[in-house]
């Protein structure tokens, strides 16, 4: 498995396929492979050459001591990207690393020739604020939650009423989160990352084309904050894909892959 230095931290990654270069940005605590399950083989398919890592925190990547903050991860990602000498190329974020991608494209727009943004938003509402104050009052006090009570909080906030109605679905669903959690905290580190700021005005800066993907049934990034990045970037068009959360990725593949694919194929 290959690695590289970014500024003392070690970071493993995978690099596949032929083509023009497509970065990979995974979300909070989220192993660099899920991407290969539907997204790696669907770019692979049309032509691209991928490019995936572990952010700092996770696994085998290296986790350094103490709070991270989101200009650390943006740091890591400018070095993957300079040290595979990938610039300019297309990025394909999600979640937290949606937001790693808008602000490599608002500080440094020659790395970046266009970008997908899913389940991303610039700013947080009343609800997401009030979730992330109560996450980080849990990091702080070092409470062990058991794994199978943060298997079903996950469940529930990650995935569709349509995956939920689907008991066999929901049964699997429940043992891959709980076989996660029992493996032991993973990305501390990432839990202290700010994405509350509001970036509204700064995403207006953005010369990248991009697209925001919103997942109609998330509550993490509901659509109406996707709308907002949407909005405040300039060369910006909004794909809502239904039946599915805040992992549509996971969830809804094929569409997640067709509203990636044809993005690219016009930039």
């Amino acid at each position: 498995m290959p690695y590289l230095n970014a500024g003392g931290t070690r970071l493993s990654y995978e690099r596949s396929g032929r083509g023009e270069p497509v970065l990979l940005i995974m979300g909070t605590g989220a192993s660099r492979r899920q991407w290969d399950m539907h997204q790696t083989p669907a770019l692979h398919r049309a032509g691209y050459e991928t490019i995936a890592f572990d952010n700092r925190g996770v696994p085998p990547s290296d986790a350094p001591p103490g709070k991270y903050a989101l200009e650390d991860l943006v740091a890591d990602a400018r070095a993957v990207i300079e040290t595979l000498d990938l610039a300019p190329c297309r990025i394909v974020g999600t979640s937290l690393g949606s937001l790693i991608a808008q602000e490599l494209a608002i500080a440094e727009p020659g790395l970046v020739r266009a970008a997908v943004l899913m389940a991303t938003r610039a700013r947080s509402d009343v609800l997401r604020r009030a979730q992330s104050a109560v996450d980080r009052v849990l990091a702080d006090a070092a409470v062990r939650v058991p794994p199978r009570y943060r298997a079903v909080n996950a469940v529930v906030q990650m995935l569709s009423p349509r995956t939920l109605d689907d008991d066999e679905a929901v049964a699997s669903w429940l043992e891959i989160f709980e076989l996660a959690a029992a493996a032991g905290p993973v990305a501390a580190g990432q839990a202290w990352i700010d994405t509350d700021r509001d970036r509204r005005a700064d995403l207006r800066r953005i010369s990248a084309p991009c697209r925001v993907v919103a997942f109609a049934d998330d509550v993490i990034t509901p659509p109406h904050l996707c709308a907002e990045v949407a909005g405040a970037i300039p060369d910006c068009d909004l794909v809502e894909i239904p039946n599915c959360g805040h992992l549509g990725y996971l969830e809804r593949p094929e569409p997640v892959n067709e509203a990636i694919t044809e993005f690219f194929a016009k930039v």
